[in-house]
């Protein structure tokens, strides 16, 4: 039976983002030698979206669809100040029926997002 999921998030420079995501997001972790980390996600859950089927990445000899992460908060505005503090400058909060949304810029250039739901959540169900 599925006991948990793992998540590939691919940079252009991953060892930054590793460290960014340990020192400045502060998630626990494991090396697993020559600073491949492996990181505890908080409570998770998953939608699917539609897509137009152009969003995929070959891993393993497959094409995989492509996933976004929005790591959720429970006050979206004292989030980003904490983010802030750390240096780490987050995008303009964009208003939508579901929640209020900001991405956060890693090292590599590339962007995970940040939200505070308005919706009901599956976390610690």
């Amino acid at each position: 039976m599925i006991s948990g999921a793992h998540f590939l998030l691919y940079s252009t420079d991953a060892d930054a983002d590793r460290q960014f995501i340990r020192d400045v997001l502060c998630f626990k972790n494991i090396d697993l030698g020559g600073n491949w980390l492996l990181f505890s996600l908080p409570p998770s859950e998953m939608a699917v979206h539609p897509g137009d089927g152009s969003f995929v990445q070959s891993h393993a000899d497959h094409s995989m669809l492509g996933i976004v992460l929005y790591l959720i908060c429970d006050d979206l505005a004292d989030t980003m100040r904490t983010l802030q503090q750390k240096g780490v400058t987050c995008s303009a909060v964009q208003q939508a029926d579901w929640g209020s949304s900001t991405s956060i810029r890693l090292p590599s250039g590339g962007a995970i997002g940040l939200y505070e739901p308005r919706h009901p959540t599956m976390l610690g169900k």
